[in-house]
């Protein structure tokens, strides 16, 4: 099961940097780039969404540094939640996580949450279509 959830994670990862903002690896080298693994109680599951969905939406509003955040869920476990995070540089992350609003989103969802894994990740390769 575990190793299912890792190989559903990073099938995420490869689908979430898919449908980024088109860029070049040569302007992606100072982006800051975070994945997210949470598992959420099950009976807490639409409560966490809420409130994840409000942080999230605040972030990028307010932040200029916060370029993009990604949240899917696995079909058949929705408990488990994959969230891609792309940050203009490593301080735009840490900005982020001493804001108002974060901090509020942890506080609500710290009874929400089993497990939560955070992985630095590095771009390989991004190919997007252009509007």
């Amino acid at each position: 099961m575990k190793n299912q959830f890792i190989l559903l994670s990073t099938i995420s990862m490869f689908l979430l940097l898919s449908f980024s903002p088109g860029k070049t690896r040569a302007q992606t080298k100072a982006n800051y780039f975070r994945i997210a693994k949470i598992i959420v109680k099950a009976d807490k599951l639409e409560a966490y969404t809420l409130a994840l969905k409000e942080g999230m939406e605040t972030a990028v509003r307010a932040e200029p540094g916060v370029l993009s955040l990604r949240a899917l869920s696995d079909k058949t476990n929705p408990t488990r939640i994959t969230v891609f995070e792309i940050y203009a540089d490593v301080n735009a992350y840490n900005f982020h996580i001493q804001t108002p609003h974060f901090k509020k989103y942890k506080a609500t969802v710290a009874d929400m949450v089993e497990s939560l894994e955070l992985n630095d990740v590095a771009p390989i390769v991004f190919a997007d279509k252009t509007k």
